[in-house]
């Protein structure tokens, strides 16, 4: 018995005596301590927590050398080589985590919307229940700091820049026709319906170096990785019928949708601006078929447009209308792919085909164009660590334009040109710290009709100043091709690219639904377009010796908390900006421009009538206009523009929408400019029209039925 007892301690002493301790303090990069850490020998379960004061103590069976673990959920994970036996009252430092909801985020010159966006200004459903938009995504970004509501045209214009000056891409890939086709002080819609986007990036300028060929903007649209349920949508609408459906399956996707507008029974009942002999039609569709595999998603998206409309339009210069019949057909796919592989790197990859055709008929006189324009791209992303991650990749860019003039008399004119594009750029994404953050980059594309080669730069900083607010500042340089409406008529060796840089300084204050950005910014145009005519034709002379910049001022407010049911933003934007470009005799500011914007966007949901009701009000003071009865050039100035929308969406049931809009409720009599004579009268005196809205109102009236699994989706979001 004494035998058993004594070999029981012998063996008890050896178990406790074989154990080390383990003993330390843990600390943040201020030196002050980490309370509730956890402290670990990686593969064992031999550990413990840190108390107030950051300390820990255990013991562990382990011996030699081994990898201590800390962790805890704001820091970085801490991993350290030590040897067990003589680690004893060390002390280890945690670095904050730059990955955590409230880091830093570089947001200069950024609009961001969608469930994936760090710091959203706006929510999906913001993008098209906006009033006065009429569900184009285009007209509701309108009510955003840094834009600019040039009603004739219907185009984004941003801070100074003229429309083709932003580029639209979808899934990463470029869009080379983004608008419906139109005419002459008739305003365009974008082509593409909200109902398969889930996100959008707005840039307003300091985009990154994975873009290029845009002076001024960016628009990014995502499909939806994943529709979360099997669905039809049904639309029967004043304007026209539309229909959508969702299949989902274990790894894949379909959704297609189809619409028919035909504005002509619409404009039957309601007094329009314009003579129509044949008011707009169109077909279009879209669908995305999604495929995901073990280690990405890949996704293939179609789109088509069919569309005409036959106009009489008035022309200052000629004593009978002119007589304006379009066609247009347009046709655009995208297959992209993004998955990851190796040791933390991820590819993007993906090719766009864009193709758009134009038959027009100016009284007796025929044009013809088309334009077939592609891109392929390639991206790839190493992360090496949560603060340093590395993206290089290349762009090619097509683009092949051809256009026929065939007058009543006389031969056939043929213009056009041929455009590659090939591009390669690096960026890094580098976060020092949870409060400061850098994206550097390069961009350097050649461009073989210029036979020129470029260089473009890009920088971003941000600073976390406090838990809900930061500054951040971004520099680039940018490029872009001159105008096909130059280029198709002359040897393109004449030209140069048309270039700025953009400096911007931002602002940003979030939360608990509140938002607030203040953005300043400054971008010098160089080497723009200048032609010696009227308007730019055949035998214009054009050089690059044109210039410009664009200073201001944008700010934006957003509350959703504050009334219950109510969300609201306010957008003012102030710019001072000029050009000598085209066909200008001296630096001025352009016609499309107005000193100040301001838009106020406000929904309200209604428990008691199951509504949801919104108005839009938007103005802008008076743009520039040249009158040529004065000897200074761009002297006149337009009356300010005002216009007040409203909308209502009523829930029949729970999946039945009854929704109504009118624009411009108060009838505001807004002008967008003047179009003056080419000679003057026998008083010396030139003569001239205004250029005015096609509609004074314009209103809408739908019903939106959605048929879905759970019974409870609907089409609140497409509205």
């Amino acid at each position: 018995m004494k035998t058993i007892i004594t070999l029981t301690f012998l063996l008890c002493t050896t178990f406790i005596f074989s154990q080390t301790t383990i003993s330390g303090k843990v600390l943040d990069e201020k030196g002050k301590p980490v309370f509730g850490a956890n402290v670990f020998i990686e593969g064992t379960y031999d550990g413990g927590s840190t108390s107030e004061t950051g300390n820990f103590n255990f013991t562990t069976k382990a011996t030699g050398n081994q990898t201590l673990v800390v962790s805890f959920l704001v820091y970085e994970t801490s991993k350290t080589l030590i040897d067990v036996a003589s680690f004893q009252n060390k002390t280890i430092k945690l670095r904050e985590s730059v990955t955590s909801l409230d880091a830093v985020v570089i947001t200069a010159g950024t609009l961001e919307a969608g469930d994936k966006a760090r710091v959203s200004v706006l929510k999906p459903l913001d993008i098209v229940t906006t009033a006065g938009s009429a569900g184009n995504i285009i007209a509701a970004l309108q009510t955003l700091p840094g834009t600019q509501t040039v009603g004739e045209d219907g185009r984004l214009f941003v801070r100074g820049g003229e429309a083709n000056e932003t580029q639209t891409f979808v899934d990463g890939i470029r869009v080379a026709q983004p608008y419906g086709a139109s005419t002459n002080n008739v305003p365009t819609r974008g082509r593409f319906s909200p109902f398969l986007f889930s996100g959008m990036s707005f840039s307003t300028g300091g985009y990154s170096a994975e873009y290029g060929e845009a002076l001024s903007s960016v628009l990014l649209l995502n499909t939806q990785d994943e529709p979360d349920q099997n669905k039809t949508e049904i639309s029967l609408m004043t304007v026209g019928l539309g229909i959508g459906n969702t299949q989902k399956w274990k790894k894949s996707s379909l959704s297609v949708n189809a619409n028919y507008l035909n504005l002509a029974p619409y404009q039957a009942l309601i007094p329009q601006n314009v003579d129509w002999n044949s008011p707009f039609q169109s077909l279009s569709g879209e669908t995305v078929y999604r495929y995901n595999f073990n280690n990405g998603i890949l996704k293939v998206y179609a789109a088509f447009d069919s569309s005409k409309f036959d106009i009489n339009q008035e022309n200052i210069n000629s004593p009978e209308k002119i007589r304006v019949d379009l066609n247009n057909n347009n046709f655009y796919l995208n297959s992209s792919y993004k998955g990851v592989f190796g040791n933390n790197w991820q590819i993007t990859s993906g090719l766009s085909y864009g193709y758009s055709n134009n038959k027009i008929n100016l009284d007796s006189d025929k044009v013809a164009n088309d334009e077939n324009a592609a891109h392929l791209k390639l991206k790839l992303r190493k992360s090496f660590s949560d603060r340093l991650k590395l993206s290089f990749g290349a762009d090619y860019f097509v683009t092949q334009f051809k256009e026929d003039f065939n007058p009543i008399s006389g031969s056939v004119f043929t213009n056009g040109y041929d455009s590659n594009i090939a591009a390669i750029y690096t960026e890094a994404d580098i976060f020092f710290s949870k409060k400061w953050a850098a994206k550097v980059g390069v961009r350097a594309s050649n461009n073989d009709l210029l036979n020129e080669t470029a260089i473009s730069p890009r920088i971003s900083f941000a600073y976390k100043m406090a838990k809900n607010s930061q500054f951040s500042f971004a520099y680039g340089d940018f490029t872009q091709t001159p105008n096909a409406e130059y280029i198709k008529y002359s040897n393109s060796n004449q030209f140069e690219s048309e270039k700025a840089s953009h400096y911007i300084l931002n602002f940003q204050y979030n939360k608990n639904g509140k938002t607030f950005r203040a953005e300043t910014y400054y971008k010098d145009y160089r080497d723009l377009v200048k032609f010696d005519t009227q308007m730019a034709a055949y035998n214009s002379v054009y050089d690059n010796s044109g210039s410009g910049y664009a200073k201001g001022l944008d700010l934006f407010w957003r509350d959703g908390k504050s009334i219950k049911n109510l969300e609201y933003w306010v957008s003012y934007s102030y710019i001072d900006t000029e050009r000598d470009y085209k066909n200008f005799s001296s630096q001025v500011t352009p016609s499309f421009v107005a000193d100040h914007s301001l838009s106020i966007v406000t929904k309200y949901w209604i428990n008691d009538w199951k509504s949801q009701i919104g108005f839009t009000n938007s103005y802008s003071s008076g743009r520039p206009y040249n009158n040529p009865n004065e000897t200074k050039f761009m002297n006149g100035k337009t009356k300010s523009y005002n216009s007040l929308s409203f909308n209502w969406a009523y829930l029949l049931s729970q999946q039945k929408i009854i929704y109504f809009s009118v624009s411009n409720v108060l009838g505001s009599q807004n002008v967008f400019g003047y179009e003056y004579a080419n000679n003057p009268d026998n008083a010396g005196f030139y003569k001239r029209k205004e250029i005015i809205p096609t509609a004074d109102r314009f209103f809408f009236v739908g019903f939106f039925w959605t048929i879905s699994n759970d019974k409870k989706d609907n089409q609140l979001r497409n509205l």
